[in-house]
């Protein structure tokens, strides 16, 4: 019969994305087997991480200061707003662009069948940014999924009652992608959303 404890490391590590029961029984052997100073050192880590970072008050990215040092930078373009889903599309984004301007991140997307609507993704703070007068774009990055597109035109919408100029992430072909091995929705939109060339 197995350890009660051991049972309920396996349970626990079960709450990380993607980890079913054998990969968390895995790992908790690993952990018990080759990496107790390892373990330690995580279970401090995440237990601070826990207990010290929040949302930035302005942005809500996270950040373990009332707001954050984008929001903060005084080299960024303040006219320019980025909106996305979460923290890792803004990590994503800063790592493959040269985008200077400032962020809002939704923590989310719309999806009134899980009970997630505009309040929930903090788009009356956002509605009061934009209020503000200073940003002249917003740029909405939302994924290119059915919420996505939803929430991406709510976004647009928004943008627009504000007098802020919307604009849209491309989405299309991949850059090196050929025709044929590109998926039908994929090739549908970027039909569908052809540009005139220069």
């Amino acid at each position: 019969m197995s350890s009660p404890l051991l049972e309920q490391l396996i349970d626990a590590l079960r709450i990380l994305p993607g980890v079913g029961q054998k990969t968390a029984q895995r790992m908790a052997y690993h952990v018990l087997e080759r990496e107790r100073d390892g373990a330690t050192r995580l279970a401090s880590v995440l237990a601070e991480s826990v207990e010290k970072i929040g949302h930035c008050t302005r942005c809500r990215d996270f950040s373990e200061t009332e707001v954050c040092a984008i929001c903060t930078s005084a080299s960024r373009d303040a006219h320019l707003l980025c909106v996305l889903e979460s923290p890792a599309d803004r990590m994503a984004l800063e790592q493959a662009t040269g985008f200077r301007g400032l962020y809002f991140i939704l923590q989310g997307r719309l999806s009134p069948l899980d009970g997630i609507g505009p309040a929930e993704l903090g788009l009356d703070q956002l509605a009061a940014r934009l209020a503000e007068g200073e940003i002249t774009e917003m740029i909405i990055a939302t994924n290119p999924t059915v919420e996505g597109e939803a929430t991406a035109h709510f976004l647009a919408q928004l943008a627009r009652s504000k007098s802020v100029k919307p604009s849209r992430l491309a989405h299309g072909v991949p850059l090196g992608g050929e025709l044929e091995y590109v998926d039908r929705g994929t090739l549908a939109h970027a039909f569908g959303s052809r540009i005139e060339m220069s």
